[in-house]
Protein backbone atom coordinates (compact mmCIF):
# COMPACT_ATOMS: atom_id res chain seq x y z
CA UNK A 1 0.00 0.00 0.00
CA UNK A 2 2.80 2.05 0.98
CA UNK A 3 4.37 2.01 -2.87
CA UNK A 4 0.90 2.58 -4.00
CA UNK A 5 0.33 5.73 -2.60
CA UNK A 6 3.73 7.15 -2.93
CA UNK A 7 3.30 5.90 -6.76
CA UNK A 8 -0.23 8.08 -6.82
CA UNK A 9 1.31 10.90 -5.16
CA UNK A 10 4.19 11.37 -8.19
CA UNK A 11 2.01 10.57 -10.91
CA UNK A 12 -0.61 13.36 -9.20
CA UNK A 13 1.80 16.50 -10.09
CA UNK A 14 2.86 15.25 -13.21
CA UNK A 15 -0.73 14.75 -14.68
CA UNK A 16 -2.96 17.02 -16.34
CA UNK A 17 -6.84 18.27 -14.31
CA UNK A 18 -8.80 16.44 -16.33
CA UNK A 19 -7.08 13.29 -16.12
CA UNK A 20 -6.13 12.96 -12.77
CA UNK A 21 -9.45 10.47 -11.46
CA UNK A 22 -7.67 7.82 -13.14
CA UNK A 23 -4.65 7.93 -11.58
CA UNK A 24 -6.09 5.71 -9.31
CA UNK A 25 -6.68 2.83 -11.83
CA UNK A 26 -3.71 2.81 -12.86
CA UNK A 27 -2.18 2.45 -9.41
CA UNK A 28 -4.77 -0.34 -8.63
CA UNK A 29 -3.69 -1.89 -12.56
CA UNK A 30 0.19 -1.47 -11.27
CA UNK A 31 -0.47 -3.12 -8.13
CA UNK A 32 -2.64 -6.21 -9.74
CA UNK A 33 0.42 -6.49 -12.30
CA UNK A 34 3.40 -6.58 -9.89
CA UNK A 35 0.78 -9.26 -7.86
CA UNK A 36 -0.02 -11.32 -11.23
CA UNK A 37 3.33 -11.17 -12.16
CA UNK A 38 3.73 -14.71 -13.13
CA UNK A 39 0.31 -15.53 -14.13
CA UNK A 40 0.31 -12.69 -16.88
CA UNK A 41 4.13 -13.26 -18.20
CA UNK A 42 3.06 -15.13 -20.82
CA UNK A 43 0.51 -13.09 -22.64
CA UNK A 44 2.94 -9.96 -21.62
CA UNK A 45 5.80 -11.95 -24.12
CA UNK A 46 2.85 -13.19 -26.64
CA UNK A 47 1.38 -8.76 -27.12
CA UNK A 48 5.25 -8.35 -27.18
CA UNK A 49 6.00 -10.63 -30.02
CA UNK A 50 2.68 -9.68 -32.01
CA UNK A 51 3.70 -5.81 -31.91
CA UNK A 52 7.70 -6.92 -33.00
CA UNK A 53 6.30 -9.12 -35.88
CA UNK A 54 4.44 -6.24 -37.36
CA UNK A 55 7.14 -3.08 -36.56
CA UNK A 56 10.15 -5.59 -38.08
CA UNK A 57 7.66 -5.80 -41.07
CA UNK A 58 7.81 -2.34 -41.86
CA UNK A 59 9.18 -0.77 -44.82
CA UNK A 60 9.50 2.22 -43.59
CA UNK A 61 10.65 2.97 -39.64
CA UNK A 62 10.06 7.11 -38.42
CA UNK A 63 7.17 7.26 -36.07
CA UNK A 64 5.47 4.69 -34.24
CA UNK A 65 2.51 5.68 -31.87
CA UNK A 66 1.33 3.18 -29.11
CA UNK A 67 -2.20 3.60 -28.23
CA UNK A 68 -2.77 2.43 -24.37
CA UNK A 69 0.80 1.86 -23.81
CA UNK A 70 -0.29 1.73 -19.94
CA UNK A 71 2.35 0.27 -17.80
CA UNK A 72 4.70 -1.15 -20.93
CA UNK A 73 4.65 -4.82 -19.16
CA UNK A 74 3.36 -5.42 -22.77
CA UNK A 75 4.87 -3.04 -25.02
CA UNK A 76 8.43 -4.01 -26.21
CA UNK A 77 9.11 -0.22 -25.74
CA UNK A 78 13.20 -0.96 -25.97
CA UNK A 79 13.03 -2.55 -29.37
CA UNK A 80 11.03 0.08 -30.65
CA UNK A 81 12.95 2.99 -29.90
CA UNK A 82 15.52 1.10 -31.51
CA UNK A 83 13.48 0.35 -34.37
CA UNK A 84 12.04 3.67 -34.98
CA UNK A 85 13.29 7.37 -34.82
CA UNK A 86 10.10 8.22 -32.71
CA UNK A 87 7.89 6.48 -30.10
CA UNK A 88 5.12 7.90 -29.18
CA UNK A 89 2.98 6.70 -26.13
CA UNK A 90 -0.34 7.46 -25.73
CA UNK A 91 -2.47 7.43 -22.48
CA UNK A 92 -4.91 8.83 -20.28
CA UNK A 93 -2.45 8.47 -17.46
CA UNK A 94 1.72 7.68 -17.34
CA UNK A 95 2.66 6.80 -14.19
CA UNK A 96 5.55 8.01 -12.47
CA UNK A 97 6.86 4.80 -12.17
CA UNK A 98 6.52 4.37 -15.77
CA UNK A 99 8.19 8.03 -15.86
CA UNK A 100 11.11 6.79 -14.19
CA UNK A 101 11.69 3.68 -16.05
CA UNK A 102 11.85 5.25 -19.39
CA UNK A 103 14.32 8.09 -17.68
CA UNK A 104 16.16 5.54 -16.19
CA UNK A 105 16.65 3.56 -19.59
CA UNK A 106 17.81 6.73 -21.34
CA UNK A 107 15.15 6.40 -24.13
CA UNK A 108 15.34 9.80 -25.94
CA UNK A 109 13.58 9.07 -28.58
CA UNK A 110 10.20 8.54 -26.66
CA UNK A 111 7.03 11.06 -26.32
CA UNK A 112 4.96 10.89 -24.15
CA UNK A 113 1.22 12.38 -25.04
CA UNK A 114 -2.17 12.12 -22.51
CA UNK A 115 -5.01 11.53 -24.56
CA UNK A 116 -8.68 10.55 -24.15
CA UNK A 117 -8.79 7.68 -26.72
CA UNK A 118 -12.47 6.46 -26.09
CA UNK A 119 -14.14 9.78 -27.89
CA UNK A 120 -17.27 9.14 -26.02
CA UNK A 121 -17.22 13.21 -24.59
CA UNK A 122 -17.02 13.84 -28.42
CA UNK A 123 -20.04 11.33 -28.90
CA UNK A 124 -22.21 13.14 -25.77
CA UNK A 125 -21.81 16.02 -26.94
CA UNK A 126 -22.94 15.19 -30.55
CA UNK A 127 -19.63 15.43 -32.34
CA UNK A 128 -18.24 13.48 -34.94
CA UNK A 129 -17.03 10.40 -33.60
CA UNK A 130 -13.76 10.49 -34.65
CA UNK A 131 -11.00 9.29 -31.64
CA UNK A 132 -8.44 8.47 -33.50
CA UNK A 133 -8.25 11.04 -36.22
CA UNK A 134 -5.72 13.16 -34.68
CA UNK A 135 -3.00 10.53 -35.94
CA UNK A 136 -3.45 12.22 -39.14
CA UNK A 137 -1.50 14.72 -37.47
CA UNK A 138 1.54 12.69 -36.66
CA UNK A 139 4.42 13.28 -39.20
CA UNK A 140 5.97 10.38 -40.60
CA UNK A 141 3.89 8.19 -38.95
CA UNK A 142 4.80 4.26 -40.05
CA UNK A 143 3.43 1.97 -37.50
CA UNK A 144 0.04 2.62 -34.94
CA UNK A 145 -0.34 0.03 -32.10
CA UNK A 146 -3.29 -0.47 -29.85
CA UNK A 147 -1.71 -2.56 -27.00
CA UNK A 148 -4.83 -4.07 -25.03
CA UNK A 149 -7.14 -0.96 -25.17
CA UNK A 150 -9.96 -1.40 -27.01
CA UNK A 151 -11.61 -3.81 -24.61
CA UNK A 152 -10.62 -0.98 -22.05
CA UNK A 153 -12.49 1.62 -23.63
CA UNK A 154 -15.62 -0.37 -23.44
CA UNK A 155 -15.54 -0.86 -19.88
CA UNK A 156 -14.88 2.66 -19.27
CA UNK A 157 -17.51 4.09 -21.25
CA UNK A 158 -20.27 1.47 -19.17
CA UNK A 159 -18.93 2.92 -16.06
CA UNK A 160 -19.25 6.52 -17.48
CA UNK A 161 -23.24 5.45 -18.97
CA UNK A 162 -23.84 3.09 -16.18
CA UNK A 163 -28.02 3.37 -16.18
CA UNK A 164 -28.09 6.00 -19.11
CA UNK A 165 -30.68 4.67 -22.33
CA UNK A 166 -28.37 4.42 -24.42
CA UNK A 167 -25.76 2.87 -22.61
CA UNK A 168 -25.25 -0.42 -25.12
CA UNK A 169 -25.52 1.46 -28.24
CA UNK A 170 -22.69 4.42 -27.45
CA UNK A 171 -20.53 1.54 -26.12
CA UNK A 172 -20.20 -0.61 -29.21
CA UNK A 173 -20.38 2.87 -31.38
CA UNK A 174 -17.30 4.22 -29.40
CA UNK A 175 -15.67 0.34 -29.63
CA UNK A 176 -16.41 0.04 -33.32
CA UNK A 177 -15.00 3.40 -33.72
CA UNK A 178 -11.71 2.73 -32.62
CA UNK A 179 -11.54 -0.73 -34.79
CA UNK A 180 -12.72 1.22 -37.96
CA UNK A 181 -10.07 4.47 -37.19
CA UNK A 182 -7.10 2.02 -36.84
CA UNK A 183 -8.34 0.52 -40.42
CA UNK A 184 -8.59 4.01 -42.14
CA UNK A 185 -4.76 4.58 -41.24
CA UNK A 186 -2.30 4.66 -44.13
CA UNK A 187 0.51 3.27 -41.64
CA UNK A 188 0.68 -0.26 -40.72
CA UNK A 189 -1.49 -1.14 -37.92
CA UNK A 190 -1.29 -3.91 -34.83
CA UNK A 191 -4.25 -4.52 -33.01
CA UNK A 192 -4.25 -6.47 -29.65
CA UNK A 193 -6.93 -6.86 -27.71
CA UNK A 194 -9.03 -9.26 -25.23
CA UNK A 195 -12.45 -10.00 -26.98
CA UNK A 196 -14.27 -11.37 -23.93
CA UNK A 197 -13.89 -13.80 -20.80
CA UNK A 198 -15.36 -16.58 -19.14
CA UNK A 199 -15.14 -17.15 -15.12
CA UNK A 200 -13.65 -20.77 -14.72
CA UNK A 201 -13.49 -22.87 -11.43
CA UNK A 202 -11.14 -25.51 -10.58
CA UNK A 203 -12.27 -28.17 -12.82
CA UNK A 204 -12.81 -26.59 -15.77
CA UNK A 205 -16.06 -25.50 -15.59
CA UNK A 206 -17.31 -22.36 -16.81
CA UNK A 207 -19.74 -20.12 -14.70
CA UNK A 208 -19.70 -17.14 -17.10
CA UNK A 209 -19.13 -15.50 -20.50
CA UNK A 210 -18.84 -12.04 -21.27
CA UNK A 211 -18.16 -10.26 -25.14
CA UNK A 212 -15.97 -7.47 -24.31
CA UNK A 213 -16.84 -6.26 -27.85
CA UNK A 214 -20.52 -6.17 -27.55
CA UNK A 215 -20.64 -7.93 -31.13
CA UNK A 216 -18.57 -5.25 -32.43
CA UNK A 217 -16.07 -7.34 -34.96
CA UNK A 218 -12.63 -6.66 -34.10
CA UNK A 219 -11.47 -8.17 -37.65
CA UNK A 220 -9.46 -11.70 -37.95
CA UNK A 221 -7.10 -12.74 -35.44
CA UNK A 222 -3.84 -13.69 -37.18
CA UNK A 223 -3.00 -15.19 -33.81
CA UNK A 224 -4.98 -15.77 -30.30
CA UNK A 225 -4.61 -16.90 -26.62
CA UNK A 226 -5.65 -17.20 -23.20
CA UNK A 227 -4.79 -14.53 -20.51
CA UNK A 228 -5.96 -15.47 -16.89
CA UNK A 229 -6.12 -11.57 -15.75
CA UNK A 230 -7.92 -12.76 -12.03
CA UNK A 231 -5.84 -15.56 -11.44
CA UNK A 232 -6.89 -18.21 -8.84
CA UNK A 233 -5.96 -16.83 -5.33
CA UNK A 234 -5.97 -12.92 -6.40
CA UNK A 235 -9.83 -12.62 -5.94
CA UNK A 236 -11.27 -15.95 -5.01
CA UNK A 237 -9.40 -19.25 -4.02
CA UNK A 238 -12.22 -21.38 -5.90
CA UNK A 239 -12.40 -19.02 -9.38
CA UNK A 240 -10.53 -17.35 -11.85
CA UNK A 241 -11.20 -15.19 -14.64
CA UNK A 242 -9.90 -16.12 -18.00
CA UNK A 243 -9.58 -13.34 -20.68
CA UNK A 244 -9.32 -14.35 -24.51
CA UNK A 245 -6.94 -12.10 -26.57
CA UNK A 246 -6.68 -12.01 -30.61
CA UNK A 247 -3.48 -9.89 -32.30
CA UNK A 248 -3.67 -8.75 -36.01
Amino acid sequence: MILEALNYAATWPLTSAGHRPFIRSSVSLWARANRCRAAWAEHERRTKAAILATAEGCRQRRTVVVLGSGLLRDVPVMELSRLFDTVVLVDLVHLASVRGWLTMKGLKNVRLIERDLSGLDALLAGQPLEPLAFLRQVPYLDLVVSANLLSQIGIGASRRLNGHAEEETFVRQVIAAHAEGLAQIAAETCLVTDVGYTVMDRTGGRHETVDLMHGVDPGSARESWDWPVVPFGEESRDYQVVHHVIAH
